[in-house]
């Protein structure tokens, strides 16, 4: 274990978020997570980087959220700040103690936060898009994530580390291989205007003329394995319904069905969850698409209500409502960035400026 975990902190710092001497690294965890974080403090350290850490205790989401009044809701932490607008590098490790802590708090208490935090929420992405703010998302397994993806703590370990190639000699080889081949993929997207998703799930069209489509190659994101882009705003039409499972706040949403009409969810509707949706499209900017992208890692194959895993899920397709990502030029803003994923390896296809492109999962370029 300590070897896998010694290789998994070497990726993070060298290649997710290829840290140099004099960096300043902030990272963000939970005390599930201790094993990996002396890995990756250790790496950092050596390789002249200045670390701090933040490490939350159980239920301290839930507490915050029970017990604030509306000044604490409002209130910015200076340190927070500080870290998004003068860091090098921020790292976030997934370790949680319960995935369901947050279901049942109050959504209006939720939105007053999200609020308060727009403005920094703005600087997070300006920076991030130009790698001025080098941030990574990563998974410490723990047993609420195993039993959320219905493993025993050994297998869901083994699927995470499988996703991230860390059982290969050379991991960071592997994602440099990632990187080469989607690459060929991004520069083909890169020429192209127009775009449907069409199968049996789907019949969405939009245009990506003006926006640029990005290798994500597991810098960002480990693991990841995509390629992505932000539509034209008041491009999308059609109408989806996402196969796959996907939880919010702690809470199940299943078999989300969407109308989209220039741009815009005209309609929305859920197997379960509905309730949940009614919330979500409230919030400004949510009716509108910030990204759609195409799913590529073939070493995940199931779902884990995990969107760091199952948007990557290759032979799926995945739109997110909300904010965009400014490096695709994506203009829609927004508080919330939700992903919601289908499948594709049935009948699926892509279809770029009238040439089929994609076909049952596998790119035919």
């Amino acid at each position: 274990m300590n070897r896998l975990l010694n290789k998994y902190a070497t990726l993070l710092i060298d290649y997710c978020l290829e840290i140099e001497k004099g960096e300043k690294l902030f990272v963000k965890t939970t005390s599930l997570a201790q094993p990996l974080l002396r890995e990756v403090c250790r790496m950092a350290i050596r390789r002249g980087a200045h670390v701090d850490y933040d490490m939350s205790m159980e239920d301290m989401s839930r507490i915050f959220y029970s017990e604030a009044q509306d000044h604490q809701l409002e209130y910015v932490s200076p340190l927070y700040k500080m870290i998004i607008e003068e860091y090098d590098a921020f790292l976030v490790i997934r370790a949680p103690f319960n995935l369901r802590e947050d279901q049942n708090i109050d959504p209006e208490k939720m939105k007053k936060k999200s609020r308060a935090h727009k403005g920094i929420n703005e600087t997070y992405f300006e920076r991030t898009a130009t790698r001025q703010l080098k941030r990574s998302l990563c998974q410490y397994p723990t047993s609420a994530a195993a039993q959320e993806a219905g493993m025993s703590l050994e297998e869901y370990s083994q699927f995470v580390y499988n996703a991230c190639h860390l059982f290969d000699d050379d991991p960071q080889e592997s994602w440099l291989k990632v990187r080469k081949d989607q690459q060929r993929i991004v520069d083909y997207l890169n020429n192209v205007e127009q775009v449907k998703y069409k199968g049996p799930h789907i019949d969405v069209s939009f245009s990506v003329k003006g926006r640029t489509w990005i290798n994500s190659d597991g810098r960002n994101n480990m693991p990841s394995g995509e390629v992505f882009s932000a539509p034209v705003e008041d491009t999308v039409n059609g109408r989806v319904q996402f196969s796959y499972p996907c939880v919010y706040r702690g809470k199940d949403v299943k078999g989300v069905t969407l109308e989209i009409k220039d741009g815009l969810v005209v309609a929305w509707d859920a197997e379960q969850g509905k309730d949940t949706l009614d919330q979500i499209f409230d919030i400004d900017g949510a009716r509108r698409f910030g990204e759609v992208a195409i799913g590529t890692n073939y070493n995940i194959q199931r779902s884990t209500k995990n969107i760091l895993f199952d948007e990557k899920i290759g032979g799926t397709v995945h739109m997110a409502i909300g904010q965009s990502y400014k490096q695709c030029g994506g203009q829609n803003s927004s508080t919330i960035h939700w992903d919601m994923i289908t499948d594709m390896k049935d009948g699926g296809e892509v279809i770029a400026d009238d040439k089929t492109i994609y076909r049952n999962g596998e790119f035919l370029i």
